[in-house]
């Protein structure tokens, strides 16, 4: 025992020494020893240890989509009823839209045209045999209790989707992207359930049963909202130029559901949720950032991502759960027993025999009708006229703006990137400020190539030109020449005129005089502003300059 307690003396002397020479502080009684170390600004250097930590890679988003266009037909999908927006309530209803026994389906042969129109715009393989399906479940707004769409055997399959944005600080650097579309599937739309709050009571109605739609399903290769509005929006101008789908969000033709989740890359992609029903371009962005900051909280909280349906609430910017998607939904798929497999033919020479070839779908022949699609105006654009790219996306973005700047540039004198200053300043801020469509516009593109002619020709200055063009916006019935006539804007080129006006700036401003004489030469500018203010724009700034330079030397 002697023995033992001797040794934990020595223990006892060292570890007190050693306090010392390290100038740490050491709590030490005789039955344990507890070793806390508050290290000197002179011992941290020398002593502390160094850890080397690993940091986690950052979580990013990932971001699928959903989305049902609707075809632009005259009739549904299945059925010879009118597609209408805004119809009285139940008016365009047929005994097959309803449900009402015997009733069978008649397929469009305008929807099957349009899905294989749009697959082949998007470098889809069209599925020359394609199946359709019923999908069940139970709404009041589904009246027959399940919806025919295409599971198995979509018509479009294994697609791409170019896209563009911008980024940088001044929002002018392209970046181009791309996604997979995974397929295109023909499906019927629902009703319509309006819920009536104050009576408490649901009302139905029955004029989308049956619309046809396209269902595209994008694969989850996005990372954020830019990324997912500018895939929504090219495809609206695809769509659009096809003629396919009208792809008017407000109206409810094209309607976008987002699944969204976050994981860290090299890892499994995390527990998704599904923001439903994005009515416009700009909420799908918000919807899916707000989503992509909800759920890296919820991880970074060591909190749970649930398998859910959500909402985009607009008002307050928030995604709201409406329904959780944790037990798997039997929809109970199982083939249409009262539609046959859907054949589309490669050429007219590839139709059976004793079958019209104007009544089935040709891809040969539709293949002939494609249009020049958004990406190949923009490029054309951009080598034609010589225009920066991010002009080309304005033109093609705002619907008839293309064939409006055409047309001044065919009329004026103008060169191509003067006459797009004029088409993006001057014309879109002005239908931008009265919310006007470029059709409505009060200014036709030869009454301003007109004014841009005057410009060139030095009748009148690019200033007075402005004013000008304010003038014909709110007299739309007046000419440009009557304008400037009336106003007397023409511009003053008389020389001795011109030596008068500035002789009398110079003279009436003789502080500034001699700053500009002892070598400030920017408060020239000021002088040129007040021979402008004085002449109401009516002459040539450079022309000026040269007079003044000359008279304050």
């Amino acid at each position: 025992m002697a023995a033992s307690s001797s040794g934990y003396s020595r223990m006892f002397f060292k570890l007190r020494k050693y306090a010392n020479k390290s100038q740490s502080l050491y709590h030490i009684d005789s039955f344990n020893v507890v070793i806390r170390t508050i290290w000197t600004s002179g011992s941290k250097t020398q002593l502390q240890p160094k850890v080397h930590t690993k940091s986690l890679p950052q979580m990013v988003g990932v971001v699928g989509l959903e989305i049902h266009a609707q075809i632009q037909s005259t009739s549904k999908l299945f059925s010879g009823s009118h597609v209408r927006f805004l119809a009285p309530p139940n008016s365009l209803v047929s005994h097959f839209d309803a449900s009402l026994p015997g009733t069978l389906p008649v397929l469009n042969r305008r929807c099957v045209a349009a899905a294989v129109l749009t697959g082949l715009a998007l470098n889809c393989t069209i599925n020359r045999k394609s199946l359709f399906d019923r999908k069940h479940y139970f709404y009041a707004d589904m009246p027959a209790g399940y919806q025919i769409t295409q599971q198995r055997v979509p018509i479009a399959v294994n697609g791409m989707l170019v896209y563009s944005y911008f980024e940088g600080r001044r929002r002018n650097q392209v970046v181009t992207k791309s996604v997979k579309i995974k397929q295109i599937q023909l499906e019927q739309d629902s009703g319509k359930s309006l819920h009536d709050d104050e009576r408490s009571q649901t009302l139905i109605d029955l004029n989308r049963a049956g619309v046809g739609l396209m269902e595209l399903v994008m694969e989850p290769e996005m990372c954020c909202g830019e990324e997912a509005a500018a895939a929504v929006r090219e495809l609206q101008l695809i769509l659009q130029a096809l003629g396919t789908c009208q792809a008017n969000m407000a109206e409810g033709q094209l309607r976008v559901d987002a699944n969204v989740s976050v994981h860290r890359p090299g890892e499994h992609l995390g527990v998704r949720t599904e923001v439903k029903n994005i009515n416009s371009v700009r909420h799908l962005a918000k919807a899916i950032d707000y989503e992509i900051q909800r759920q890296m909280e919820v991880l970074q909280s060591a909190g749970k991502v649930l398998n859910e349906t959500r909402a985009f609430d607009s008002k307050s910017g928030n995604t709201i759960p409406m329904r959780d998607k944790e037990g798997l939904q039997d929809y109970r798929f199982m083939p249409e027993p009262n539609l046959p497999p859907l054949f589309v033919y490669d050429s007219e020479a590839s139709v059976p025999a004793g079958i019209d070839p104007a009544q089935v779908v040709v891809i040969e022949r539709l293949s002939g009708q494609l249009p020049e699609l958004p990406s190949v105006k923009r490029t054309r654009l951009v080598e034609t006229y010589g225009i920066l790219q991010e002009h080309s996306f304005t033109l093609v973005n705002e619907d008839g703006l293309i064939d409006y700047f055409e047309n001044v540039v065919q009329t004026t004198k103008a060169e191509p990137r003067k006459v797009i200053g004029w088409v993006i300043k001057e014309l879109i801020g002005n239908l931008n400020s009265q919310n006007l469509k470029v059709s409505q516009s009060p200014i036709s593109p030869c009454a301003l190539a007109e004014l841009i002619n005057l410009v060139e020709s030095g009748h009148i200055s690019s200033s007075t030109a402005k004013q000008v063009f304010q003038e014909m916006w709110k007299a739309p019935e007046k000419t440009v020449g009557q304008i400037v006539k009336e106003q007397d804007l023409w511009m003053i080129n008389d020389k001795e005129e011109l030596q008068k006006i500035c002789k009398r700036i110079v003279d009436s401003h003789p502080e500034e005089v001699q700053i500009i004489r002892g070598g400030n030469k920017k408060v020239l500018n000021k002088l040129m502003g007040e021979v402008q203010r004085e002449t109401k724009g009516r002459t040539d700034p450079v022309q000026i300059r040269a007079i003044l330079e000359k008279m304050v030397s």
